[in-house]
């Protein structure tokens, strides 16, 4: 039976109301976790990736996360911030069934992805990280505000705003169709989802200004030492305006067991820019 490109999927993840997208056959189990900007989901983030997966064996499943993204219940709480996401993770992961993943994730999603690895090691075979700011800064790595974080702190609820938001993370301009830009628009503005949005940026806030709490979000010992036991590679693009290419050069010196592919031309969204490299990378370390 022919595959469609990707499917749209609902499942209850203890108790959350999860929307995820997927592509793929029914072997190895690839979980792709989406960036945080607003609006974002599993389609908005991995959406082109996933296409390269119609035909493959390898299942690719993109859950939409708790904290006003996607289509997923936007009244999900998230006291613990990004830490939240990664128990919704492991939540999704158990009512999928899947016993055992490769995991990877985009910007907020590869912090989500390290923490459920760091938690969950039995259940992840490897990971797969893109582009990200946040885990630079749980090693402490601090980047000054630039022109494409002000775009994406900026969102206002607006369609132009969303635009910009876009063109801060995607640098090839036809990437950023209409309809990614009235999909990702119609996730961020619909009912409860700006609330949501406000409250889990606050907690990730709070996370990090609480000398106690921070301690569950500093990776710095932690993830060297994972990745010397658990497979790990990086994609970082080589023109990222948001995570800029000097910040991901200091955490490659940080994490030396891993290997980071450097992807010429891509911004911030690596597999949105590239995704016919990023599907090699991704597919080649899979089965290798």
């Amino acid at each position: 039976m022919a595959k469609t490109a990707l499917r749209s999927r609902w499942i209850m993840a203890n108790g959350v109301k999860t929307h995820y997208s997927e592509a793929g056959g029914n072997g190895k189990a690839l979980v792709a976790l989406h960036g945080g900007g607003a609006g974002s989901s599993g389609v908005a983030g991995m959406g082109l990736v996933m296409e390269r997966f119609a035909d493959d064996d390898i299942r690719i499943i993109a859950p939409d996360s708790i904290g006003g993204f996607g289509l997923t219940d936007p009244y999900a709480p998230v006291p613990y911030g990004l830490n939240s996401r990664a128990k919704h993770t492991a939540d999704f992961i158990d009512a999928m069934c899947l016993d055992k993943v490769t995991i990877l994730g985009n910007s907020q999603g590869a912090y989500t992805a390290a923490q459920y690895a760091l938690t969950h090691p039995d259940r992840v075979e490897k990971i797969i990280l893109v582009s990200t700011l946040t885990i630079a800064q749980a090693f402490g790595i601090q980047q000054a505000p630039n022109a494409a974080m002000k775009a994406l702190n900026g969102y206002d609820g607006t369609r132009d705003a969303m635009k910009r938001l876009l063109s801060a993370l995607i640098v090839d301009p036809s990437r950023i169709t209409d309809k990614l830009i009235d999909e990702r628009q119609a996730a961020a503005t619909r009912p409860g989802a700006l609330e949501a949005f406000k409250a889990f940026g606050a907690s990730i806030g709070r996370m990090r200004e609480n000398p106690v709490f921070a301690l569950q979000v500093d990776m710095k010992d932690k993830l060297p030492t994972l990745t010397k036991h658990i497979p790990t590679i990086f994609l970082w693009g080589d023109a990222d305006p948001f995570a800029i290419p000097e910040t991901g050069r200091a955490l490659e010196k940080a994490l030396p067991d891993v290997k980071f592919h450097w992807v010429a031309g891509a911004g911030h969204q690596v597999q949105t820019d590239k995704p016919d490299e990023s599907y090699k990378i991704i597919r080649d370390f899979m089965m290798a």
